[in-house]
C-alpha cells in the first residue's frame, strides 16, 4: 500500500506538471483558457492588476489541487497495480483507466461546461481542451505506475 501511495503522490505531481504546461499561454489551450477566464478582454493592466490579486493565493491554489489530482492519481495507480497483480494484462488495466476517464471525467467536464456561462464560441474548444487534459495526464500516470508492477 505505501507503493501506491508513494506513486499516487508522483502521479499528483505529474498531474501538476501537465496542467501547467497544458494551460500556459505558449499554448492554444492555454489562450482558450484565457478566453473561458475573460482575460482575453482585459487590457494588459487589468491582466496585470488580476494576476498581482490571485499571486498570494496561488500556493494554496496549487496546494489544493495537488490534493485534488491525488485522489485521481489514487485511482489510476490502484486500479493498474491491482489489475496487474491479479493477472490483467496492463493493456486491460490501461483500458479500465480509459473507460473510467469517458465515463465519469468526461460527463463530469462536460456537465460543468454545459451549465456554466462559458462564451459559446469556445465552449466546444474547452470541452475538448479539458477532457483531453485529463486523458493525457491518468495515460501518463498510468504508464508511470505499470514501470512499478
Amino acid at each position: 500500500m505505501i507503493t501506491i501511495l508513494l506513486l499516487s503522490l508522483v502521479g499528483a505531481l505529474l498531474a501538476a506538471v501537465v496542467g501547467t504546461l497544458w494551460y500556459s499561454n505558449a499554448t492554444p489551450m492555454g489562450k482558450i483558457h484565457m478566453q473561458y477566464l475573460g482575460f482575453d478582454a482585459l487590457s494588459k493592466e487589468e491582466q496585470a492588476k488580476k494576476m498581482k490579486e490571485a499571486k498570494p493565493k496561488m500556493l494554496k491554489m496549487y496546494v489544493s489541487q495537488i490534493a485534488l489530482s491525488f485522489l485521481t492519481a489514487f485511482a489510476v495507480v490502484f486500479i493498474v497495480t491491482m489489475s496487474v497483480k491479479n493477472g490483467v494484462s496492463l493493456g486491460l488495466a490501461i483500458g479500465f483507466v480509459a473507460m473510467n476517464w469517458l465515463c465519469f471525467v468526461v460527463p463530469t467536464i462536460g456537465s460543468g461546461i454545459l451549465w456554466s456561462n462559458c462564451d459559446r464560441k469556445i465552449v466546444w474548444k474547452k470541452f475538448f481542451s479539458d477532457i483531453l487534459s485529463n486523458l493525457v495526464t491518468v495515460l501518463l500516470i498510468a504508464l508511470m505506475a505499470s514501470f512499478f508492477v
